[in-house]
């Protein structure tokens, strides 16, 4: 058998390992805001519904002065996001259609989250912030009527809250919990294809937690339903904010019982077994038939990796 090629060291895991300081105790208190918002070192994201807005000073820097900030039109919500080594952090959310007109400022660069993840466009600790940033406002935007009566709703909390003056409901930010799992089975596993992918890519299954539902008795559901392959044993192995819109994924290793592979075309283009040693190939761009391993900043391909070098050893 082939040596299997040496993966070199792991690839950093898109919007972890946040240095902010969240701050939840502060979030009521106004005259702490209103200082924060006032220090010098404060520092706002700015976001307009997909897209963040960059500077280009030499490097694109995604952070900018209060004054800065407060220049641009079409301001929204402004959140409080936390504290990173005690300088207050924000996230201005812009109107999609202000911002829009931005791009033609030669000083400034509108981005999508994913690309600037995904190329590494800005310093990896501005990703968590930006993470946290682009999910609250993207809930704003989409809960500013009460669900209950549909009476406008207030911003409370710095951003953390949305209250319903008529009916008195108070609304607080969610995150929609996702299952992403590897079906293994000792040297293989399957990985799945889905119509929106680039054409060589192949990842992890996945699908939301539905409610009353365990993360175990939603990864079963999810491969019997996807691809028709029973699973026993399910191993969590690590979980990663993703913000499109507002979204945590859980991710595990499940051992495979069954081995027929019955796709749902509904939910896939297609599915199928892969050895370890292939995938490994996959994950350095190197398949001779050019297939690849999603990219590095999701945590599919974290999840891919820890298998190829623990083998079935990720069940235990």
């Amino acid at each position: 058998m082939t040596p299997r090629p040496d993966l070199g060291p792991p690839p950093y895991l898109g919007y972890t390992a946040s240095r902010i300081d969240r701050s939840a105790s502060l979030r009521g208190d106004e005259a702490a805001l209103t200082k924060f918002a006032s220090d010098p070192r404060a520092g706002f994201y700015l976001i307009g519904g997909e897209l963040v807005l960059m500077k280009k000073s030499g490097a694109l820097q995604p952070l900018f002065a209060a004054d800065e900030a407060r220049a641009f039109a079409g301001g929204r919500e402004t959140i409080f996001l936390g504290l990173m080594d005690g300088a207050p952090r924000f996230g201005l959310g812009l109107d999609p259609a202000a911002a829009e007109p931005l791009k033609t400022r030669g000083d400034l660069q509108l981005t999508d989250l994913r690309t600037i993840s995904v190329r590494g466009l800005v310093d990896a600790e501005h990703l968590p912030p930006l993470a946290e940033a682009k999910a609250l406002l993207g809930w704003h935007a989409r809960h500013r009527f009460c669900p209950n009566c549909g009476t406008p709703t207030r911003v409370l909390e710095a951003g953390w809250r949305r209250d319903c003056p008529s009916c008195k409901v108070q609304h607080f930010p969610r995150t929609d919990p996702v299952a992403i799992m590897l079906p293994i089975a000792d040297e293989r596993c399957v990985l799945g294809r889905s119509p929106r992918f680039a054409a060589s890519m192949w990842s992890c299954l996945a699908g939301f937690i539905e409610p009353g539902e365990t993360i175990e008795g939603a990864v079963r559901r999810e491969v019997l339903e996807e691809v028709g392959i029973v699973c026993g044993r399910v191993n969590y192995f690590a979980s990663q904010p993703w913000p499109f819109p507002m979204s945590l994924m859980i991710g595990c290793h499940a051992e495979a019982l069954s081995d027929k592979i019955v796709v749902d075309h509904g939910e896939l283009e297609d599915a199928r077994w892969f050895d370890r040693e292939e995938l490994a190939l996959m994950l350095l761009r190197k398949h001779p038939q050019g297939l690849t391993a999603t990219v590095p900043h999701a945590i599919a391909h974290h999840i891919i990796r820890r298998y190829v070098e623990d083998g079935a050893d990720v069940l235990r």
